[in-house]
């Protein structure tokens, strides 16, 4: 505490003018913010109707009755039993019987089927006679859902036929066998506690949702430091020479704008989209909102420090076709990050929307609560608190420095 009356009434001043600048940035920053249309569509569209567009896109989430064509060259009971085992599954709908393997791939070709069902000569004498049969599966690589539905029929047929021929093999050689229950001593059952669905929208959107978010903001930011360079007199607030001094409340007030801008697009990305899609909602909507906070911050000061390479705003469309593909392969979704060569994982984790991902799966889809997800919240804090450090080192030392510049050769 102060004892000289002077220097404490100095101080106070500091701290009164450091407010109203902070208070004018703010301001000055929601009037821009408003007012332009670009920003307006990072903040608006990108995060409104994008996810809405992509979830669409993967609904349905699975794809049934996909049409395949048998070409059976062994024609016995056992080949036919297994056709119509296929058609009876809720994946496959066979479509009906080729002769050849011609004339299903030329059916495949014209897109009347997707896939084709071999059964080779000898495939009940084989599988009768405990040889081994083999069947061959053809699939349209179009769609991944319909390569994977495809393939679940196929082996949950061959297993099942397999168990029963084996069942009744057994009762031959050995009658006793016959008291033995038919039923499989330990049957797999899979459930996806994370994904009751199994669906691929239900694994995929909740990271991209945070991979919008993350975009969203830092390309917005960096759209507002084109336009500050390209009209300069529009975010001259209470005087040019404010410019000179409270740097910091200058740039926490933008921060604040920002921040308050983003309250709406992550509230509807984080609980409205999945709420309306059905996608998995396992955690706190409260206490996944405080997670991302540190992510938004973090994003914000990633955005002001583009601000210092960003002199035109149609640059920020060029950076942000070069980092989303970029970053939604360093998030892991497409490849596990512990598999990724030690820099691309080293450039992953100076990503806020990769700690984001992880953390917000983790909470959104397994129900993890903030404290389990307390290293990826971590980490986010200490990119915020690096990225704030940053963006002030060039907002002080290059944006202010330019606005400066342009707005008297403006005058």
């Amino acid at each position: 505490m102060c004892r000289n009356p002077r220097k404490r009434k100095k101080m106070m001043n500091r701290i009164g003018k450091s407010f109203a600048e902070f208070a004018d940035a703010f301001a000055t920053q929601m009037r821009m913010v408003c007012h332009d249309a670009g920003v307006v569509l990072f903040f608006v569209f990108l995060p409104l109707a994008y996810p809405v567009l992509y979830s669409q896109i993967y609904n349905p989430e699975l794809v049934r009755n996909v049409e395949v064509v048998v070409v059976d060259h062994d024609r016995t009971p056992l080949s036919r039993e297994m056709a119509r085992r296929l058609d009876a599954t809720q994946e496959v709908n066979v479509l009906g019987y080729a002769s050849e393997m011609g004339e299903a791939r030329r059916a495949m070709a014209s897109h009347s089927c997707f896939g084709i069902i071999e059964i080779p000569h000898g495939f009940e004498r084989k599988a009768s006679g405990g040889e081994g049969a083999q069947v061959i599966m053809y699939s349209d690589m179009s769609l991944m859902l319909r390569y994977r539905s495809i393939l679940l029929a196929t082996t949950n047929v061959a297993l099942d036929m397999g168990a029963e021929l084996m069942s009744r093999q057994i009762n031959t050689q050995m009658p006793i066998a016959e008291t033995v229950s038919p039923e499989e001593p330990m049957r797999i059952v899979s459930e996806y506690s994370g994904n009751p669905k199994a669906g691929f929208a239900s694994y995929v959107m909740p990271c991209v949702l945070i991979l919008i978010l993350h975009q969203c903001l830092t390309l917005a930011v960096g759209m507002c430091g084109g336009t500050r360079h390209e009209n300069p007199l529009s975010y001259v607030g209470r005087t040019l020479a404010s410019l000179r001094r409270h740097h910091l409340a200058r740039m926490l007030g933008q921060m604040l704008c920002f921040f308050t801008v983003a309250l709406l697009p992550t509230v509807w990305l984080l609980y409205y989209i999945p709420l309306i899609f059905q996608f998995p909602m396992a955690g706190d909507i409260w206490q996944e909102l405080l997670f991302v906070v540190p992510m938004i911050l973090a994003c914000i000061s990633l955005g002001m420090c583009l601000q210092g390479i960003i002199w035109q705003r149609e640059g920020i469309f060029v950076i942000w076709v070069l980092t989303s593909v970029m970053f939604l392969f360093l998030s892991g979704i497409t490849w596990p990050r512990f598999a990724m060569p030690t820099v691309w994982h080293a450039l992953g984790d100076c990503i806020p929307s990769t700690w984001g991902i992880e953390g917000f799966v983790h909470m959104n889809t397994n129900g993890a609560t903030l404290a389990q997800a307390g290293s990826e919240y971590t980490m986010l804090w200490v990119l915020a608190a690096v990225y704030t450090a940053a963006a002030y080192c060039i907002q002080r030392w290059i944006v202010a420095s330019d606005l400066r510049r342009r707005i008297l050769l403006a005058r």
